[in-house]
């Protein structure tokens, strides 16, 4: 079995383990708000942020200096004492990095085409920076590790990918400790190629609502040390698929969601009725929610509580997974209240397949939490935590 023994997470709801538990109990998200200069055309958007100052890159390391490098760092120092420890019980050759992303340094790589257009000067961009690689490349190179380093962008679950991949390493043999995660930066171009594919809205997401427009863009980045060592939580299945319907649309009857989510059950060797709370993937989309809806009545019926929390994160694209997944492992080992789905902005969609969305937050009643994240392309990924003895 595969347990986790640290995880360190930024995003919208805060920059610490503590702060986020107490604003995800409240369900506020100081970091979720108009911000203005993203979306061509309006003037102002709702985006989630990471608030605050962030770990500076040294110069020695400029070729890696982006803000999603910076989300990882943020994230590393809350597990700082836990890696350090890995890494000299084991060797720096048997800890790998396996990240997610999807934007990596696009942010500052369209700095430079804005300076380059306006005749300015552009003295900071490194093309490396907006490679995939970098992320794990960068993460490798700080830590002075010297095994597996290599990203997964399979686009909204790549983070949560990256967790099945850091897994298989250590299941394998090469790796005795994995550090997997994964992390996105605010960017004009997901904002506005999502504002394009109509998938975009610039108020604050609705998911499950009757008038839903569209996503909610948000940044993170979170951390896992995956190890082989018992500790209170385990990662005790996960299911993985590909549609290959559409490269933007759920498959009409969800069957590769319905392939990974019964993966994930069955290696864990778990009944749909046992697990005590299921994070969905819930972008506030009109397709996602609608196939959302009807995979889980067809699974779980009603009688699993579920909910999104994209609402208090936004999407945060190639890191949701890994973001919602230790959202769930903080509501695992801090016994805290399920998150509800915040009906009080806007109307639930009464036409949607009846699925336990929660309309109040409730305790969870038994320790086992699926999280899933549904990507473009039909990438498809269920992490099953549980609380173990």
């Amino acid at each position: 079995m595969i347990y986790i023994s640290a995880v360190g997470m930024v995003n919208a709801l805060g920059n610490s383990q503590d702060e986020i538990a107490a604003n995800l109990t409240a369900g506020i998200a100081p970091g979720m708000h108009c911000r203005t200069g993203w979306l061509q055309g309006s003037p102002d958007a709702v985006l989630g942020g990471v608030e605050g100052e962030l770990p500076p890159i040294p110069h020695s390391m400029s070729v890696h200096r982006t803000r999603n490098n910076q989300l990882l760092l943020a994230a590393l120092a809350q597990i700082q004492p836990t890696v350090d420890e890995a890494i000299a019980r084991v060797g720096r050759d048997r800890v790998a990095v396996v990240l997610g992303t999807s934007t990596s340094g696009l942010d500052e790589g369209d700095e430079h085409v804005r300076c380059k257009l306006n005749q300015q000067e552009s003295i900071h961009w490194h093309y490396s920076q907006q490679e995939l690689g970098d992320p794990s490349r960068f993460l490798s190179n700080w830590l002075r590790l010297e095994g597996p380093a290599y990203t997964v962008s399979t686009a909204c679950s790549s983070s949560a990918r990256a967790m099945i991949s850091g897994r298989r390493l250590i299941e394998a043999g090469l790796v005795d400790i994995a550090i997997v995660g994964g992390a996105d930066t605010l960017s004009r171009m997901p904002v506005n190629g999502f504002h394009s594919l109509e998938s975009f809205s610039p108020t604050l997401c609705e998911p499950f609502g009757r008038d839903r427009r569209g996503i909610t863009i948000g940044e993170a980045a979170a951390l896992m040390v995956l190890t082989r060592e018992p500790t209170g939580v385990a990662l005790l299945g996960t299911g993985e698929s590909s549609d290959a319907y559409h490269i933007s649309a759920p498959h009409p009857q969800g069957e590769g969601a319905i392939r990974a989510i019964t993966q994930a059950l069955n290696e864990a060797g778990m009944q749909p009725q046992e697990i005590g709370y299921i994070n969905l993937h819930g972008t506030a989309t009109p397709l996602n929610d609608q196939i959302e809806s009807q995979v889980i009545h067809d699974l779980f019926g009603e009688s699993v509580p579920c909910s999104s929390t994209k609402h208090l994160t936004g999407h945060t694209l190639g890191a949701a997974g890994i973001t919602e997944a230790a959202l769930s492992w903080l509501i695992l080992t801090r016994d805290l209240p399920l998150p509800a789905q915040d009906f009080t902005r806007y109307v639930q969609d009464d036409t949607l397949p009846p699925c336990g969305v929660l309309q109040q937050s409730t305790a969870l009643k038994k320790p086992f939490i699926l999280s899933n994240s549904f990507a473009f392309g039909g990438n498809n990924a269920s992490i099953l935590l549980g609380r173990v003895s």
